[in-house]
C-alpha cells in the first residue's frame, strides 16, 4: 500500500490514548483475549528503533497485508514500516506522522481480530476489535440494536445478541462462538443500510437544537504529557469553562481524571452532558502544523479516540497546536492563548446547539 505524505497542516487527528493488550487474569479456555480499555505505558516507536517490540508491528502489518522490505524484518524500523504505519493510519483515520503511538497500535491490535477468530461475550473488560464492530454491524443490519458500531462489546452489544439468539430459537447466553456467528451469516444482512443506531443518533441530535443555556458541557483536558503540558490544559479547559458560562451553559471540568479515557468518557457519560469538548495540544513530527478538531463524521468513519469513541454524547477533541513546532510551540508561554482558543470553542458549541 503506498505511503501517505506528511501533511503541513493536518485534516483530521486523534490525542493519543493509552491502551495496550493483556489478557484477564483467568481467562476462559475456549475464549479469546479481551483487549484491556486502556492502559499507561505504552512506548512510541519511530523510524530507526529496532527490537522485538518494532518485530512485533511489523508481524502485525505484514499478517494485514502491508509489504516490507525483507531488510527491515529483523525488528529495524525502516523506510517500508514507516510507510507502512502512514497507510493504516490513514486508513484508520488515525494521526498521519509514521509513529507508532498508543493510539496506533491499539489499532494494530483491534485490526488483527476477525469475526470467528476468538468466541465474544459481554467481560470486564470488554473486548475491542474488527470482530467487535463486524458484529454489531451485522445485528444493526438484521434490525437487533447493538448500538454505535465502535467495536467496544458492551451491554447493548450483549443485548443484542441475546435478543438474536432468541429470535432464531438458541440459547440467549450472549456467547457468540462459530455457531451463532453461522446463524448470522445465513440471514445474509444488508449492512449498507442505516442502522437503528444511527437512526437513534439523528434524531437526538434534531432533538438537541436551541439554546446553548443550561446545557451542560464536559470539558476533558486530557491525561498526560502525550497530550501536552498538564498546566497548559488546565488553563485552557478552566478558560473554555468561563466562556461556556458566560453563554448560559453548564460548564464541567473533569477535575482530577488523570485515568484513561476510557474512565473519562465514562464520568462524562455520568454527568449526563449534552456535550463533550476535549482538550490536547498535537505532537507528532514537526513538519505538521495548524490546529484540529477530531470528530465523529458519519457513520461509516472508524472511531479511533477514545473520548470520541466511548462517550454518548456529541464529542470533539480540539488541538489548537502542534507542541513539537517550533513555531507553534512559543505560543505556550503566550497568556493569552488559552483565552483565545476558549472564545473561539464556546463560539463552536454555541453554533452547534444554534
Amino acid at each position: 500500500m503506498p505511503a501517505s505524505s506528511v501533511r503541513s497542516r493536518r485534516t483530521r487527528s486523534s490525542g493519543i490514548s493509552r491502551r495496550t493488550c493483556k489478557p484477564p487474569a483467568d481467562p476462559p479456555a475456549f475464549a479469546g483475549h479481551p483487549v484491556e480499555s486502556q492502559t499507561r505505558g505504552v512506548s512510541v516507536f519511530r523510524s530507526g528503533d529496532q527490537g522485538s517490540e518494532v518485530l512485533d508491528v511489523q508481524q502485525r502489518l505484514a499478517a494485514l497485508g502491508y509489504a516490507l522490505a525483507p531488510g527491515e524484518l529483523a525488528g529495524w524500523f525502516g523506510p517500508s514500516t514507516e510507510a507502512a504505519i502512514r497507510a493504516f493510519q490513514d486508513l484508520r483515520h488515525l494521526r498521519v506522522d509514521g509513529l507508532v503511538g498508543p493510539d496506533t497500535w491499539m489499532q494494530l491490535v483491534e485490526a488483527g481480530f476477525r469475526l470467528g477468530d476468538r468466541t465474544l461475550y459481554l467481560h470486564a473488560p470488554p473486548f475491542r476489535g474488527d470482530d467487535v464492530r463486524e458484529l454489531q454491524r451485522k445485528l444493526n443490519a438484521l434490525g437487533f440494536d447493538a448500538g454505535k458500531q465502535d467495536g467496544v462489546h458492551g451491554q447493548r452489544t450483549d443485548l443484542a445478541v441475546r435478543e438474536f439468539q432468541r429470535n432464531v430459537g438458541e440459547e440467549p447466553d450472549g456467547m457468540v462462538g462459530l455457531h451463532t456467528i453461522a446463524t448470522i451469516q445465513r440471514m445474509r444482512p444488508l449492512e449498507d443500510v442505516p442502522s437503528r443506531a444511527v437512526v437513534r443518533e439523528v434524531e437526538e441530535l434534531r432533538g438537541m437544537r436551541g439554546s446553548i443555556a443550561g446545557k451542560v458541557i464536559v470539558i476533558d483536558p486530557g491525561d498526560g504529557p502525550a497530550d501536552g503540558p498538564a498546566e497548559v490544559r488546565v488553563a485552557m479547559a478552566a478558560s473554555v469553562a468561563q466562556e461556556l458560562a458566560g453563554l448560559g451553559a453548564k460548564p464541567e471540568i473533569l477535575r482530577g481524571h488523570t485515568d484513561a479515557p476510557s474512565d473519562r468518557a465514562r464520568a462524562a457519560n455520568e454527568l449526563g452532558a449534552s456535550l463533550c469538548v476535549s482538550v490536547h495540544l498535537g505532537g507528532g513530527v514537526p513538519e505538521a502544523s495548524g490546529p484540529t478538531c477530531s470528530y465523529r463524521r458519519g457513520r461509516l468513519q472508524r472511531l479511533t479516540v477514545g473520548m470520541l469513541r466511548e462517550t454518548r454524547m456529541p464529542a470533539v477533541q480540539v488541538e489548537p497546536l502542534v507542541t513539537t513546532n517550533e513555531l507553534e510551540a512559543s505560543l505556550i508561554d503566550d497568556e493569552g492563548f488559552p483565552p483565545r482558543v476558549a472564545r473561539a470553542v464556546a463560539g463552536g458549541a454555541r453554533r452547534f446547539f444554534g
